[in-house]
């Protein structure tokens, strides 16, 4: 009968994006950077002919149709990614701006969980969400009041207009703040 083996990842298999990772991570091994952003014209296509040769020397295809080369912004996952640094997609956190005050825990669970994913753009996101995951604890009774009010408009507010978050200069000494409290912690 022979062994038989997939050429191309099928869909749906639950370990597929782990194997994904795994196999770019040992593709892309020992390359002095990740992708192919470069702070010029010639950088970037320094680093995208490395990318690209090595993909190739391992055996890798790509389609020329879903990639998007020398382009000022990537917009992946949610983010948007430029040479200034890392934000939210405007296209995806338009809808918190419309969003209508949680009438019930599930409506808030809906609310947190976007604003989670984006809770590196907000500062002390612990700290401002708390009254609304306090709501979410099992028998907590609902009641919404002024200071979930409160938490709710400002997680709209700091998610319709976050910070742009710089790339990292590697070459600079980082410093890192932290703080903590009884109800969250920082750095």
């Amino acid at each position: 009968m022979g062994l038989f083996q997939f050429r191309v990842m099928p869909f749906g298999l639950c370990n597929a994006p782990a194997t994904f990772q795994r196999l770019m991570e040992n593709a892309l091994r020992g390359l002095t950077f990740k992708g192919c952003l470069g702070r010029t014209e010639e950088e970037h296509l320094e680093r995208l002919e490395g990318v690209l040769s090595r993909l190739q020397s391992v055996g890798l295809k790509i389609k020329p149709e879903k990639c998007q080369l020398m382009r000022q912004s990537v917009h992946n996952l949610g983010h948007s990614v430029t040479q200034h640094g890392v934000g939210t997609d405007p296209v995806k956190t338009a809808a918190v701006q419309e969003w209508p005050t949680p009438r019930c825990v599930r409506e808030v669970r809906q609310f947190l969980g976007l604003a989670s994913y984006y809770r590196r753009f907000v500062r002390n996101f612990a700290g401002v969400a708390n009254p609304l995951h306090a709501l979410t604890k099992k028998g907590e009774k609902w009641r919404w009041g002024p200071k979930e009010e409160e938490a709710f408009a400002r997680l709209k507010d700091a998610l319709v207009s976050p910070p742009i978050l710089c790339h990292p200069d590697f070459d600079r000494t980082f410093l890192v703040d932290v703080d903590a409290s009884e109800d969250a912690i920082g750095a």
